[in-house]
């Protein structure tokens, strides 16, 4: 009897914004936030009014696989496909060259703007430290 495949490995996360990267963008965004008319949660989790939270990176860089947080414009094709419609999210992108979507809007919201709730999230997929 023949061993089962392993399954993918995780090899680097990608945080999909729900925003486009431009200038235009990055403003048409702040505005929309600020008269509540647009939000991302990922967004939440990572920045603060203007700038990046220094704790999210601390947090991030703890993680065993890379992780990266993109625009709607930036994504690769692969994280394009599996996000599509689903942003903001997680995209998990495995050895095999596979991706998708491990945490969606809704696990975003619940971390509530904090950047540990989200690593801890982060974590349960991906083992502790040294063990992806």
């Amino acid at each position: 009897m023949a061993a089962p495949e392993p399954s993918p490995r995780i090899v680097r996360l990608v945080g999909v914004y729900d925003a486009n990267g431009s200038l235009a963008g990055e403003l048409a965004y702040w505005v929309g936030a600020r008269l509540g008319l647009r939000h991302c949660s990922l967004c939440d989790i990572t920045h603060g009014l203007v700038r990046p939270k220094p704790e999210w990176r601390q947090e991030v860089d703890q993680l065993p696989v890379d992780f990266i947080a993109v625009h709607l414009d930036e994504r690769e094709p692969e994280v394009a496909r599996a996000s599509a419609g689903q942003e903001p999210c997680v995209v998990a992108v495995h050895d095999d060259g596979s991706a998708r979507v491990i945490i969606g809007t809704g696990e975003l919201e619940a971390c509530a703007g904090d950047p540990a709730a989200f690593a801890a999230l982060l974590a349960s997929f991906t083992g502790p430290r040294g063990d992806p």
